[in-house]
């Protein structure tokens, strides 16, 4: 479970620095519903750009931002459905769209998930600790950027081989940036980082690692989870029914979504999809690879493996061709003459490298369940291409003009073309095998122990338990912000 206990000292602490930069906490119950947010706070919001550093956008933290970049109120969750003229299958795919939280990226939720539960229980004391965030990419972004929200200090760490703008941005914020060596499937490298800056720092910093944290995980079962349930209600037909939600997996949180989907519906799946190039879960297996924020090399220990039914494995290749089909002018003029909807094209930009992969990744769960027009999947985009405009300028100077020809390429290879190859349906002992793989990440290597490890299979209660904190974590919210004494000027 979360740890909740609280130290007192450094609570009086973090209240203090709240109460003198003025800062209120929103609960997990108005990240999920913003109609219980008060109604001064949203008139103050009218003021407020979506990505600007205002703790006032904490109240942003949710998926029913109006999607418009300044002054913004709620609505209803923010999706994207994908026709057959473009994924090639009748099934029905419909993604949450990232691109609306502030920065871009909904892992300022994971990352708040992370660092909340310590700021209003005393375990981490604004005043004199700095938060650590080790990351591929959005989550110490978020991290980086609810910290500052939160009247904390921060330290990114991230390989030194994913986007500039990433780097570019976190200079703006963070208070350190450390990259470390390789790409996007180097995170041993990043946790390697995280014991050297603890040995040197000793209780001056405090490591949220989003492979470990179960706020995280904890997070996406509450909110990604309800808004997936919103989804639903309003998009569900009377002949229409819910298959399952297929993510790549990264630190394996956002697939905590899909605890929640199993217990309203239980016979839906879960799919868990990784680059080819580096097929851990797939393959026990190993590389580096091109899709932006997915991390690899080992199995999270957040990842609850007994409710996962598929595991794939998707090509860097096709994520990185269908990134200039999407965005290239020839691209979008030939998807249009294909009878993709103008509309959605004009759209594909909300589409990051990880939502493309999570795009191919529910094509192939719907060819390998042939799926009909009548069945419904689930996906997010976690981010969209304003965070990768650097890598489009490297494919064009990589590969030149990109033509009518390359987009009838690649539409047909990569999206009328996906198969069902590196698929795997997963039973009792092929979730277990997966499973124990945790054990040489987590207990050789980062301190987890081994009762620990079984508890996560074993333990009928261990995942139900946490899921359970919701309330709690939420009353401790409440009295936080009571003893501020702020909330009654937005009432």
């Amino acid at each position: 479970m979360i740890d909740l206990t609280i130290d007192n000292e450094r609570l009086e602490r973090a209240v203090q620095r709240a109460r003198e930069r003025r800062i209120i906490i929103p609960t997990f119950a108005q990240m999920k519903d913003p109609a219980r947010i008060p109604a001064g706070i949203k008139a103050r919001l009218k003021e407020v750009g979506l990505w600007d550093i205002n703790s006032l956008n904490l109240f942003r933290i949710t998926w029913r931002n109006e999607p418009v970049a300044h002054g913004g109120g709620f609505g209803g969750v923010n999706t994207m459905e994908l026709p057959p003229s473009l994924t090639g299958v009748p099934a029905r795919i419909i993604a949450l769209v990232g691109k609306w939280f502030p920065t871009g990226a909904h892992k300022v939720g994971a990352s708040f998930g992370c660092l909340v539960p310590r700021l209003v229980t005393g375990q981490f004391d604004p005043t004199t600790q700095k938060a650590v965030w080790p990351s591929t990419g959005n989550y110490c972004r978020g991290g980086a950027y609810d910290s500052t929200l939160l009247g904390c200090e921060s330290i990114a760490i991230l390989p030194e081989e994913m986007s500039r703008e990433r780097f570019e941005w976190l200079a703006t914020v963070s208070g350190e940036v450390i990259a470390t060596p390789g790409c996007e499937s180097n995170v041993k490298e990043i946790f390697d980082k995280c014991w050297e800056l603890k040995a040197e720092r000793g209780d001056d910093i405090v490591i949220f690692n989003q492979f470990d944290e179960f706020g995280n995980h904890l997070w996406h079962y509450a909110v990604t989870g309800q808004a997936m349930k919103e989804v639903l209600e309003r998009e569900m037909g009377p002949r229409d029914t819910y298959r399952g939600v297929v993510l790549t997996t990264g630190s394996a949180g956002t697939i905590g979504c899909g605890d929640y989907l199993k217990e309203i519906f239980p016979a839906s799946k879960v799919a868990a999809s990784e680059a080819l190039q580096c097929p851990t879960l797939l393959l026990n297996g190993f590389g580096g690879h091109r899709i932006e924020g997915i991390g690899d090399k080992h199995v999270p220990w957040i990842h609850n493996l007994k409710n996962t039914d598929l595991v794939m494995a998707i090509d860097d290749a096709a994520c990185m061709a269908l990134v200039r089909l999407f965005n290239e002018p020839a691209g979008r003029a030939y998807l249009v003459r294909q009878g993709v909807p103008e509309t959605l094209v004009s759209q594909l930009d909300l589409l990051g490298i990880s939502s493309i992969a999570n795009v191919l990744s529910c094509i192939k769960f719907a060819k390998w369940y042939e799926l009909g027009e009548h069945d419904i999947v689930l996906t997010v985009f976690t981010d969209s291409m304003e965070l990768y405009q650097s890598r489009l300028r490297e494919l064009r100077e990589e590969h030149g003009e990109y033509s009518p020809l390359s987009a009838a390429a690649d539409y047909h290879r990569y999206l009328l073309g996906c198969t069902v190859d590196y698929v795997e349906e997963l039973g009792y002992w092929d979730r277990k095998r997966i499973h124990n793989l945790k054990y040489f990440t987590w207990v050789e290597q980062q301190g987890k122990t081994v009762e620990e490890l079984q508890a996560q299979w074993y333990d009928p209660d261990y995942w139900s338990s946490i899921h359970r904190q919701v309330e709690e974590m939420d009353g401790l919210i409440e009295q936080f912000n009571a003893r501020t004494g702020l909330l009654g000027e937005f009432r």
